[in-house]
């Protein structure tokens, strides 16, 4: 998957959670595409699905004075509609590393959100621009002359699981899911079938069946 093919919502992917993902990816063998930790989401009942672009920030105490964002003002211009921002930072508190004018230059690009395993500022208005936004923390804390950019759309790692450029990642209140590009199609396919499985299963439980009859009958719980 190229980095400016992203992916593109279907019919009935809205009803797609992680946790059925996260069945799909161990029906086909890959058990470790969980983010470890649960990243809170900033507003509860946030929810998105998108394809990876990637950013690696490291410390640093050198910026140039005349340009201090530069780096981050030219990975955000290359956003395209569908891509979720994924910043890996080192599990680093040492400052914030997303705020209200980056989320509304990504929401104005079509991003549907962004994951980070670092901080968050201005969480009041990223919240009020109603963009997805997941990570462990805040700190009002800039990140100039702490932390800058050391690579961007190359594979990164959060909380030790594998990212690539246009993995798709999915992020809801339960945790955060990374589907490899290779595997996408795939594991889509099942989560599909899944998610109209559990539709039907649902409905039937409220009707009164057991566990066990809708079980023998669907193979889903």
């Amino acid at each position: 998957m190229s980095f400016a093919k992203v992916f593109r919502l279907e019919p009935g992917d809205e009803l797609l959670s992680t946790a059925m993902v996260s069945d799909s990816l161990d029906a086909i063998g890959l058990r470790n595409q969980v983010l470890p930790k649960r990243l809170a989401p900033l507003v509860p009942g946030s929810r998105m699905i998108g394809s990876a672009k990637t950013v690696q920030f490291a410390p640093s105490l050198a910026v140039n004075p005349d340009d201090p964002y530069g780096d981050a003002i030219d990975f955000i211009s290359a956003v395209v509609a569908g891509q979720v921002v994924v910043i890996s930072t080192g599990v680093s508190n040492d400052s914030a590393f997303w705020g209200e004018l980056f989320s509304a230059a990504a929401l104005g690009a079509g991003a549907v959100g962004v994951v980070t395993d670092g901080n968050l500022r201005d969480t009041d208005k990223i919240a009020r621009l109603g963009f997805p936004a997941f990570s462990p923390g805040r700190r009002p804390i800039d990140f100039r002359a702490r932390m800058r950019i050391v690579e961007h759309d190359a594979p990164v790692t959060l909380y030790g699981v594998h990212v690539a450029p246009g993995d798709l990642i999915l992020a809801d209140d339960d945790g955060v899911v990374v589907v490899p590009a290779e595997r996408e199609e795939e594991v889509l396919d099942i989560a599909r079938q899944r998610a109209s499985s559990e539709s039907t299963v649902l409905a039937e439980l409220l009707a009164g069946a057991t566990l066990r009859d809708v079980w023998d009958r669907h193979k889903v719980l």
